[in-house]
């Protein structure tokens, strides 16, 4: 998703060093020679870097928000409920009357 900006093991900063790891790869760099290059030393730094997935792209394309609702109910008609016919309606539970004093 986005970049993490620090190492979760050892707490580098490591989030200013994405984007020009990628850039080194654009240009034919070898993944531990980028490495090495942008100063990531580290194993645990190294594994935030070499696993991290950009996925924020592809996340925002389900932003309902973005549709429109004929669309969003279109789709959403379109698939059946396999779960179980009973669909749960939200703010029917009960509550717990509001203390007082």
């Amino acid at each position: 998703m986005i970049v993490p900006v620090r190492c979760f093991s050892c707490g580098k900063v490591i989030g200013n060093k994405w984007e020009i790891y990628q850039s080194m790869l654009e240009t034919d760099y070898t993944e531990g020679v980028a490495m090495d290059a942008i100063g990531l030393q580290r194993y645990c730094c190294r594994r935030m870097i070499l696993t991290h997935t950009d996925l924020i792209t592809k996340l925002l394309q389900y932003n309902p928000q973005e549709r429109s609702r004929e669309q969003f109910r279109a789709q959403y008609r379109q698939q059946p409920n396999t779960v179980g016919t009973a669909v749960p309606v939200r703010g029917t539970g009960t509550r717990s009357p509001a203390r007082t004093g």
